[in-house]
């Protein structure tokens, strides 16, 4: 059962939700690329087949997916001996239980350009290549948290390459001179995306999130998605950000 399936969804609701699709379909093109792991794209969906610690990912593409991509993600995920498994169904159109999965619904939200914002009251500064991307890769590992990827391994979760990407940017935030957030951004046509916005526990409720999404959104002229944890959608209620509709991840 699903709360709002597609057909529900309204027409200018739907157009959004496939921007963010389209972006999230980006960010893992980028990151199956960099970290050298198996890509599958179909009509319906995109499949990411890494390792053990990074599990299986498949995102799916289409409100509708046909019989024979349907067919080839569920094999996907039935021969998966090791990993996590995690479909991404947006659209909340497929129902995974039979292969013992579980669901939790994720809201996808969408903010339009809008006037500038304040300045953020935390330090933020766009990563460089080496030591600052590592520094990131960490806050997001232990923070967001990431556990396929605990103990932490340097350059597993974001490889070096990813910042060689156009489309791709990370955003690292100090308070007193110590690193205290990160955040990823992809850029894909004329919509953005806001990936693994994390504010390290100690930090927490000093406005490093605040300060992240206010750099972030200075960053990204365009419309820019992202899909929220519960703790965070409040911080995204006051930046602007309007719910399209709540996706649905079965882990």
């Amino acid at each position: 059962m699903t709360a709002e399936p597609a057909h529900a969804i309204p027409a200018e609701r739907m157009t959004s939700l496939h921007l963010a699709v389209q972006n999230a379909a980006a960010l893992w093109t980028a990151l199956a690329q960099t970290r050298g792991h198996e890509l599958f794209r179909r009509p319906g969906f995109l499949g990411v087949d890494g390792n053990e610690r990074s599990g299986l990912r498949i995102l799916l593409l289409s409100p509708e997916p046909e019989p024979d991509d349907l067919a080839e993600l569920t094999e996907l995920a039935r021969r998966r001996s090791g990993g996590r498994i995690l479909i991404e169904d947006p659209f909340s159109s497929v129902d995974m239980s039979d292969l013992g999965l579980t669901s939790r619904r994720l809201p996808v939200m969408i903010r339009p350009p809008g006037p500038a914002l304040a300045s953020p009251a935390v330090e933020v500064s766009r990563v460089e290549p080496g030591d600052q991307l590592e520094t990131a890769e960490r806050i997001a590992v232990h923070g967001f948290p990431v556990p396929g990827f605990q103990p932490y391994q340097p350059g597993e979760a974001f490889p070096q390459s990813l910042l060689e990407r156009p489309e791709v940017d990370f955003f690292l935030a100090k308070r007193d001179g110590a690193p205290a957030g990160t955040c990823m951004t992809v850029t894909d046509g004329t919509v953005r995306g806001a990936y693994w916005v994390t504010t390290l526990p100690e930090h927490r409720s000093r406005g490093v999130g605040r300060a992240l999404m206010h750099t972030v959104l200075e960053h990204l002229a365009g419309p820019v998605t992202l899909t929220s944890a519960t703790a965070g959608k409040p911080l995204y209620d006051s930046l602007g950000f309007d719910t399209i509709t709540e996706a649905t991840w079965w882990a």
